[in-house]
């Protein structure tokens, strides 16, 4: 008797993997086998987050997946797969382009390659699908033309130097958007991951001049008229404008000289309830209609490029032109470490030169 039982488990256990390999390989085998799982839980994907809402919604109408979210940071995300791995509860989370290598390291996450693969950038993706960047973030101007005129407006990181406005990047201690437009005006004057001066005597002579704003960019202070210029990400700074009770009196552009781009990856948790929905999820949102999805939410898709997005949906994005001379980070290990002694050399150099 134990030797059937244990010719029927085995039985059992080969046609489990040889199902889950297929799913991995036949989009119909995948859809059946993410049907009959029934749901898919996230982490960090919110429904008013880079229009989420519409992928979950779609899943749902096509495939019969219930939803739900528990909004977390990225390294929350992590920590949750790892604590979690007895009894799941998530099965797919969404995290900034740093924490893909660090959630592959933790082993705590799983494989998948969208049918779309090949599009996506080398420099946006794990060779072996552990992640890839779904939409991206580059570092972007928001300029308040009210307050600005015309020529005074400015294009580069150059024009900061000897512009009339006050600049806002915002916390470079506490928030990574700030810390990413330092490494924006560093890369786009010579500098690179493991060298930040040049963006520090940039905002060192624009504080001496009293021109850089303590305030943080973002809606509240926007409406409260207190930024001229602002350092954001492109997808922020879109999703302000757009918000705003006059969206022309903002103007939204990457900066001709350079700048940094970056973003989010979906992660499915190795050891989720789910996989099988978890990965048609992923596959949808590499979809076009996944895509397509994010771009409604002012994300720029990775998949841009390939996309024929409808006119009123590309109108929220910024042209595809813009994007020719951003570069994205190449040495993630030095980042890492540069940008946690960021925020001393910024009191050092930067903070300490501004006017009182």
């Amino acid at each position: 008797m134990k030797q059937l039982f244990l010719a029927s488990l085995l039985g059992s256990t080969i046609a489990m993997c040889t199902a889950a390999m297929a799913a991995d390989t036949d989009l119909k085998t995948l859809e059946a086998a993410a049907k009959a799982e029934g749901e898919v839980n996230s982490v960090g994907m919110p429904d008013n987050w880079a229009n989420w809402k519409g992928t979950w919604d779609d899943l749902a109408k096509n495939y019969g997946l219930k939803h739900i979210d528990t909004d977390m940071s990225s390294a929350q995300e992590i920590a949750k797969f790892a604590a979690e791995k007895d009894n799941a509860t998530a099965d797919i989370g969404d995290v900034g382009a740093a924490f893909g290598p660090i959630a592959v390291k933790q082993g705590v996450v799983q494989p998948y390659k969208p049918s779309t693969w090949d599009q996506i950038p080398s420099w946006a993706k794990d060779k072996d699908g552990n992640w890839a960047l779904a939409y991206t973030g580059t570092i972007a101007f928001i300029v308040n033309n009210k307050l600005l005129h015309g020529s005074d407006a400015p294009t580069k990181w150059a024009d900061l130097k000897d512009g009339k406005y006050k600049v806002s990047i915002g916390d470079v201690s506490t928030a990574a958007q700030a810390a990413n437009g330092v490494l924006a005006a560093a890369l786009a004057n010579g500098g690179n991951e493991k060298n930040l001066q040049p963006a520090l005597d940039l905002f060192s002579e624009i504080a001496k001049q009293g021109r850089l704003s303590m305030a943080n960019p973002t809606i509240a202070t926007m409406e409260k008229g207190e930024i001229e210029v602002g350092v954001v990400w492109d997808f922020n700074g879109l999703s302000y404008k757009a918000k705003m009770v006059n969206p022309d009196d903002y103007t939204v552009l990457i900066p001709s000289d350079g700048s940094v781009i970056s973003g989010y990856t979906t992660i499915i948790n190795k050891y989720a309830k789910h996989p099988n929905a978890a990965k048609l999820a992923r596959e949808y949102i590499f979809s076009d209609a996944g895509q397509t999805n994010l771009a409604r939410g002012n994300a720029r898709p990775i998949r841009a490029e390939h996309l024929t997005l409808p006119p009123e949906v590309q109108a929220q994005l910024l042209p595809n032109e813009q994007y020719k001379k951003v570069t994205p980070i190449k040495d993630a290990d030095a980042w890492e470490k540069t940008s946690k002694a960021l925020p001393q050399k910024w009191q050092e150099e930067v903070i300490v030169n501004m006017k009182q």
